[in-house]
């Protein structure tokens, strides 16, 4: 059975820093690119970034290109998001996806996410 499950996420001040992880389990996780995508309130899920199976090929939404980083331990079988100079717009449910940049409809496998709420 194929697992996603992330953790991390938290109440967080604007201009603060924040990473969350994903946990994936029931696949071989170095086999795989991997994403992260986000669910604002009241809006659908937005595709944030996304990184190859080796970590040496990352890819990020104009929203967040230069504040946000993806990176993967494959030893570990985790995906990281960290995040940094966080804006209210930031907030959302943050969840990890199997494969790389694809149509959000398009990924199978996701985790159930975690919360990342910026405010003051």
């Amino acid at each position: 059975e194929v697992q996603l499950v992330e953790s991390g996420g938290r109440l967080v001040q604007p201009g603060g820093s924040l990473r969350v992880s994903c946990v994936v389990s029931g696949v071989p996780f170095g086999d795989y690119s991997m994403s992260w995508v986000r669910q604002a309130p009241g809006k659908g899920l937005e595709w944030v970034s996304a990184i190859n199976f080796n970590g040496e090929i990352t890819e990020y939404a104009e929203s967040v290109t230069g504040r946000f980083a993806i990176s993967r331990d494959n030893a570990k079988n985790t995906l990281y998001l960290q995040m940094n100079s966080l804006k209210s717009e930031d907030t959302a449910v943050y969840r990890c996806a199997m494969g790389g940049r694809q149509k959000i409809d398009d990924y199978i496998y996701l985790g159930q996410g975690t919360q990342v709420t910026v405010s003051s």
